[in-house]
């Protein structure tokens, strides 16, 4: 059985037996249906190894060449004559059953029925090792595949996508002779026109339905490149605005491996043949690598700006450091925490030790901020994040807790121990005492009593407070009857102590509360008598100003350190100066005094005292009505 048995016409099955050149035919499915003895000698299978299956003749690098043969056939644009459009011929290569390539020149035709349809292709191939046309073809090849490297390699080293798109369509209209050209995108449902060579640029933008566009038929057909000739519809898009237009090629172009979107050529003049439809094949295959480039590349971008955003906004300090241990990147909190602006920090070595990798350093900078620092290593670059955050305010309450526990230990020991030891003396020796050394053991006891309770007070005040749970009620109340209340309370305690208190006539009625300013007060008057240990004069004053109701209570006791006046209000701070310390306390009632102030809209400040000498002078400010 030959290649030629279903050939019905025994001269016809005669002629292609004993041609001298090799013919091929195939169907539409590219498989054969002739292979004559010539082409069993040309190529080294025999019909029996080729009749119904396709070709492995066709080198990869040259099927867009041969697919774009076929194309062209198959649209060949109505008027042509046969002898203009009705055979293509290419000198080339194909492969030998021995794996060698041989140069051939193929002359194809489009095998018809009588009736006009299309049945598949007929090639005849003629050996072509002196042929001068094959010479001149296979060098002009050579020229344009040379400049197709040279404007793919163009397009790869360029990452700006719409830098890319134009390029491409600039060189779609060098390679292939086109009139105009464009690339067109795949946007779901919908094409866009993103770039244009050769139309008016208010196209650029221009959208159309993708199923009933030309790029929708292409996708449904399984194939990578389309010829529309005349015979077909050409108001694809709006190529229509090109005066003179009779032939639209355009080739398909994918990103990882789905369409992105198509290359068009244009043509109102010169008609496309089969060599300029390869190069538009083949330029929009490497469009598709140029694009994905593009693509990553700006994706990188983005990415990179999306993390230079999250360093340069996080409350952390935040450095990168490469191979080196060399700053890279310092964000603007890492300026703040350090006060190392980011032109003397980049470049340079980390300026405080960095701990080992996932563990935690601890540690203050000169200007006393404290750092907790980690770091971590990013695997894909091999550079180091370290952060650091700012933990001075944890620290300083860290170390105010230590101090607290310490001193309410002290303090609650003192009053415990007198209470359990005249408590065990009045059970032991109840009898024994006479009656008034039980009277001063049970006096010792209440008084001792009564220090508990205003301890347990001001903790559960001062927990209150820095919980922000301070309950008061803002209203109309009278103040001059509040300070006569507590100074009368204070003037018995102490025969040291001498207290005065001037009000300024017309003193108005103040805004806030009664019972919170009743705290404040007496807490500002136990200060001065406990820091005033030799006595001396508490003077309390109170007067209507611009800013409202001032009070002022001052003493002549040992004063506070300067530097001190805005700490003593802080929680579980006390004043060093003198011999403050000796007096006891938790840090807790300044503490207590300003939450208790601000809670009712007022202010409390501290000051040495007026006319200098030894002393401090309180003064509380409240809303007046």
């Amino acid at each position: 059985m030959t290649g030629v048995q279903h050939v019905h016409d025994p001269i016809a099955r005669a002629v292609i037996e004993s041609a001298a050149d090799a013919i091929v035919a195939v169907d539409q499915k590219h498989r054969v249906t002739v292979w004559n003895p010539a082409a069993e000698r040309m190529f080294g299978w025999s019909a029996e190894e080729m009749v119904g299956r396709v070709p492995p003749i066709v080198p990869d690098e040259l099927k867009a060449e041969h697919n774009a043969v076929q194309e062209r056939l198959l649209t060949r644009r109505a008027g042509e004559s046969e002898k203009e459009g009705g055979q293509i011929s290419i000198a080339t290569r194909r492969f030998h059953r021995d794996g060698r390539l041989i140069d051939v020149r193929i002359d194809t035709s489009l095998l018809k029925d009588p009736d006009g349809t299309s049945l598949g292709w007929v090639g005849v191939y003629h050996p072509a090792e002196d042929d001068e046309i094959v010479q001149h073809h296979m060098t002009e090849r050579a020229r344009l595949v040379r400049r197709l490297n040279d404007i793919v390699a163009d397009l790869n080293a360029e990452l700006d996508l719409a830098v890319v798109l134009d390029r491409i369509t600039t060189a779609l209209i060098e390679l292939t002779g086109a009139d105009a050209g464009g690339f067109v995108r795949i946007e779901g449902e919908r094409l866009r026109l993103v770039s244009t060579s050769g139309l008016p640029e208010r196209m650029r933008g221009t959208t159309a339905e993708l199923r009933s566009s030309l790029v929708g038929e292409l996708l449904r057909s399984g194939k990578t490149v389309k010829l529309a000739t005349g015979e077909q519809r050409l108001g694809d898009l709006i190529w229509s605005e090109l005066p003179g237009l009779h032939t639209v090629a355009l080739g398909l172009s994918y990103l990882q491996n789905r369409p992105y979107g198509a290359l068009y050529a244009l043509f109102s003049g010169q008609k496309i043949g089969h060599t300029e439809l390869e190069l538009l094949e083949l330029l929009a295959g490497h469009a598709g690598v140029a694009v994905g480039n593009a693509v990553a590349y700006a994706e990188v971008v983005r990415q990179r700006a999306h993390e230079r955003a999250v360093i340069d906004s996080s409350a952390d300090g935040i450095a990168v450091l490469d191979h080196d241990l060399v700053v890279r990147q310092w964000n603007p909190s890492a300026h703040a925490l350090t006060g190392i602006p980011p032109e003397e920090a980049i470049g340079r070595p980390l300026p405080f030790d960095m701990p080992a990798l996932g563990e935690m350093l601890t540690f203050p900078l000169e200007s006393g901020v404290w750092l907790n620092v980690l770091a971590a290593e990013i695997e894909e670059t091999g550079e180091l994040v370290v952060d650091f955050r700012d933990v001075t305010e944890a620290k300083a309450l860290e170390e105010a807790k230590d101090l607290f526990l310490a001193t309410t230990s002290h303090e609650l020991r003192t009053p415990i121990t007198v209470v359990q030891g005249f408590a065990s003396t009045l059970v032991n020796r109840w009898d024994e005492l006479p009656d008034p050394d039980r009277r001063a053991a049970v006096a010792t006891i209440a008084e001792r009593a009564q220090s508990l309770g205003r301890l347990v007070e001001h903790l559960l005040l001062g927990s209150r407070a820095g919980a922000d749970e301070l309950a008061v009620t803002v209203e109309p109340f009278d103040l001059a009857r509040v300070l006569e209340g507590v100074v009368a309370g204070f003037r018995s305690l102490s025969p040291l102590h001498r207290v005065e208190l001037e009000i300024a006539p017309g003193l108005p009625p103040c805004q806030g509360d009664a019972m919170a300013t009743d705290i404040v007060l007496g807490q500002l008057l136990e200060n001065a008598f406990k820091y005033s240990p030799d006595g001396g004069t508490v003077r309390v004053r109170a007067e209507a100003g611009a800013a409202g109701i001032a009070v002022t209570v001052e003493d002549e006791g040992i004063g506070i350190r300067p530097g001190d006046h805005e700490r003593i209000f802080e929680r579980f701070v006390q004043g060093e100066a003198g011999d403050r310390r000796r007096f006891g306390g938790i840090g807790l009632g300044l503490y207590i005094v300003k939450r208790l102030t601000e809670a009712q809209g007022g202010a409390i400040s501290a000051h040495p005292r007026k006319g200098g000498g030894a002393g401090t002078c309180m003064r509380l400010v409240l809303p007046a009505e």
